[in-house]
């Protein structure tokens, strides 16, 4: 089939209308701006004739109802058609109480974002002819209702997810969850810091979309842009809006001449606002200053297992670390660091420089 359109992705939106936001002296995020760089996002959008926008979860502050609210009527009010997935901070009990909604409440705001009034928390939809979006939810919860620290896909959701796929074997496929299925970190899976990022059951579902020929998904969650990709399936996963560098990407879909689908990927960053006229900057710096902590962590835990003195002699050269992780296609060098250091933090050098704009062609 010969396809050719353009959708949008911008994820981690963490809107919280004024009276909601949270003081949080340590957060890396800054939630103050969600709406203002959500409504810039959209300005934008409306001049490029986009044919759909994904939204891969945490669209709320924590899942608190007026949020939701609100975010729901202004997607309804968009020219084109939304489809989102709920994030961790969405649902952060399974059951809903005085300060968020619960699992099954999801659904029904957003049942104009792919939902369609199930009583489900995934869903799939024909988006354009010969174009399929699945969108599942790995946030899962404990026998209290407290959501588990990794996600995870359920069996049913899982057995679900395959009976789909059986059925759209002449169609492009694409799956948008909240959590990270492929490795955008080294060794994330098993890192204490990045594991929890992960879906602890992502080989299953990569072996069920390899089984099935899907290409491409698309997450959150990291609020980093990366581009990973596993045995020919390309994860792209999209910063946050209120996170450095307050990113949202435009995807053109085209087939070439020998049938294959090119996804040409551009991201945009919005660099600054009427209250914030030099956003970027004083994000970056935002994290670069509450940075000491999490690099604290990162050079005392496995496995460089460093101890506390030489970790606060090398944290302040980490200072902006994690801000260029998050602004993707970073290229690391530590010359100072003792080797193993150096080994370990190079390590996360992008290698391709496709993080940001690339042109991928499923094979």
């Amino acid at each position: 089939m010969v396809l050719n359109f353009k959708f949008a992705v911008a994820s981690d939106l963490h809107i919280a209308v004024p009276h909601t936001i949270a003081d949080q002296a340590h957060r890396f995020h800054l939630v103050e701006v969600s709406i203002p760089v959500l409504e810039l996002v959209l300005d934008n959008l409306n001049k490029l004739d986009i044919d759909f926008l994904l939204l891969p979860g945490d669209l709320t502050q924590d899942g608190e109802p007026e949020n939701h609210t609100w975010l729901s009527k202004r997607l309804a009010q968009l020219p084109y058609p939304v489809y989102v997935v709920p994030g961790n901070h969405d649902i952060p009990m399974k059951f809903s109480n005085d300060y968020s909604i619960g699992l099954e409440d999801f659904p029904s705001y957003y049942h104009h974002c792919g939902y369609d009034y199930q009583h489900q928390s995934y869903y799939t939809q024909q988006v354009l002819p010969g174009v399929r979006i699945i969108g599942l939810n790995s946030n899962q919860f404990d026998v209290s209702g407290k959501q588990q620290y990794v996600g995870s896909l359920d069996p049913e959701q899982l057995d679900w997810l395959k009976q789909i796929l059986n059925a759209a074997e002449e169609e492009l496929v694409m799956v948008m969850i909240h959590h990270n299925v492929i490795e955008h970190l080294p060794d994330q899976s098993n890192n204490t810091l990045g594991r929890r990022y992960m879906l602890e059951n992502n080989s299953i579902l990569l072996d069920i979309l390899k089984s099935a020929g899907v290409k491409v998904i698309f997450t959150g969650h990291l609020h980093v842009q990366d581009i990973a990709e596993h045995e020919e399936i390309y994860e792209i996963t999209t910063g946050s809006l209120i996170t450095y560098p307050h990113p949202y990407r435009i995807i053109n879909v085209t087939t070439n001449s020998i049938g294959q689908y090119c996804l040409q990927i551009e991201s945009h960053r919005i660099n600054s606002l009427p209250e914030w006229p030099n956003l970027g900057d004083t994000s970056r710096n935002w994290i670069a200053d509450h940075s000491f902590p999490f690099m604290f962590k990162l050079l005392t835990n496995p496995p460089l297992n460093l101890s506390p003195q030489e970790a606060k002699k090398l944290a302040p050269s980490l200072r902006y670390f994690w801000a260029d992780i998050a602004g993707g296609d970073a290229v690391f060098d530590f010359p100072d660091f003792p080797p193993h250091a150096r080994t370990y933090f190079e390590s996360f050098s992008a290698v391709k420089g496709i993080d940001n704009n690339a042109i991928l062609v499923l094979r």
